[in-house]
C-alpha cells in the first residue's frame, strides 16, 4: 500500500524555505551596502544610484561588473570574513535587472 502524501505540509515547507531564502537575500544585500560603504549615503542618493544602474546600458553594466569583481577580490585578500564568501550575495549584487 502506498503512503499518502501530505500536500499541505509540503506546501508549507516550500513556503517556509522561500521565506528563508528571501530573508537571506535581503540580509546579504544589506551586508553588501555596508561593505561597499554605501550605507554612508542618504537613502535617496542610494536609491537613485540603484535606479540608474538598472537603467544603464550593457557597456556600463559590464564596466561595473568588472569593478565589482575587483572589489570582492581585493576584500578577499585582506583576510577575515569577506563579502565574497557569500557566492549568492555576489551574484545578487549584479544590477543587471534580472532580479524580480
Amino acid at each position: 500500500m502506498r503512503k499518502t502524501r501530505d500536500y499541505d505540509a509540503e506546501l508549507r515547507a516550500l513556503n517556509d524555505k522561500a521565506k528563508s531564502i528571501k530573508a537571506k537575500k535581503v540580509q546579504q544585500l544589506g551586508e553588501l551596502v555596508t561593505a561597499t560603504g554605501a550605507d554612508a549615503l542618504d537613502i535617496e542618493t542610494l536609491a537613485g544610484a540603484l535606479v540608474a544602474a538598472v537603467e544603464a546600458n550593457a557597456e556600463g553594466k559590464e564596466a561595473w561588473r568588472a569593478k565589482g569583481g575587483a572589489f570582492f577580490q581585493r576584500r578577499g585578500r585582506k583576510g577575515g570574513r569577506s563579502a565574497a564568501s557569500n557566492d549568492g550575495g555576489a551574484g545578487e549584487a549584479d544590477t543587471g535587472g534580472s532580479q524580480g
